[in-house]
């Protein structure tokens, strides 16, 4: 049998990413002729991209949904020498490598941003699997992606509990079965986050790390 699992979002929960994505969204919407406020981006920061184009714009076209998405993704490629990894994040990433269970990179950001996201985590050598947007027609809050985590890791919902930062993640675990923690280094209020159906809410990823064994995957390890 394999090991739990441990599905961890990256952007805004294991990297410093989110405002810079508000940013890059901020001037892509800007670029495409549309004025879209900076806290109704942030809000939509970790759903999925052609959703938030759509929430934010309703109506848009087609072509001016591609042509935002584009700008988008070339402005935050500018941005990412910014990146850094969250206090905290790496040092919980290897307690809970250390603890048996397999650590599970559960993202929908595209292959190129992805790849970018794991150098600055620089821990390939402990993740078990990952996903990518290029594995679900719809990311989060869909549960697509927390699915396809849950198959690589070979794994059913019972056996893994999901790390994320935002209600989209809260939402796309919750239609999985699985049990989702909460950081509020996205940006959201706990008060949200508990909400939408947290199991728990932690400062960020030091304090998640510093209280690891009063969570649910402490639970896991011991199983």
């Amino acid at each position: 049998m394999t090991a739990p699992a441990v599905l961890f979002d990256i952007d805004g929960t294991l990297v410093d990413s989110n405002y810079l994505h508000v940013h890059a969204w901020q001037r892509a919407f800007s670029e495409a002729g549309f004025v879209v406020e900076s806290w109704r981006i942030h809000r939509g920061i970790g759903m999925d991209g052609s959703a938030l184009v759509d929430e934010l714009v309703p109506g848009i076209s087609d072509d001016s949904a591609a042509r935002a998405k584009e700008l988008n993704s070339r402005y935050y490629q500018e941005l990412t020498g910014l990146l850094r990894p969250l206090p905290g994040a790496l040092r919980l990433l290897d307690m809970v490598a250390d603890m048996g269970l397999q650590v599970v990179l559960a993202t929908s950001a595209p292959e190129d941003e992805l790849t970018v996201l794991r150098k600055v985590l620089d821990r390939d050598d402990i993740v078990s699997t990952m996903t990518s947007s290029e594995d679900v027609d719809t990311a989060k809050p869909e549960p697509g992606i927390v699915e396809v985590a849950l198959q690589r890791a070979d794994v059913d919902a019972k056996r893994s509990v999901f790390v994320g930062d935002s209600v989209w993640d809260v939402r796309a675990a919750r239609r999985a079965g699985v049990s989702c923690i909460c950081l509020e280094t996205g940006g959201t209020d706990s008060r949200l986050l508990e909400a939408e159906g947290a199991a728990a809410v932690f400062e960020g990823p030091q304090e998640l790390a510093d209280r690891l064994p009063e969570t649910a995957i402490a639970r896991l390890g011991a199983g």
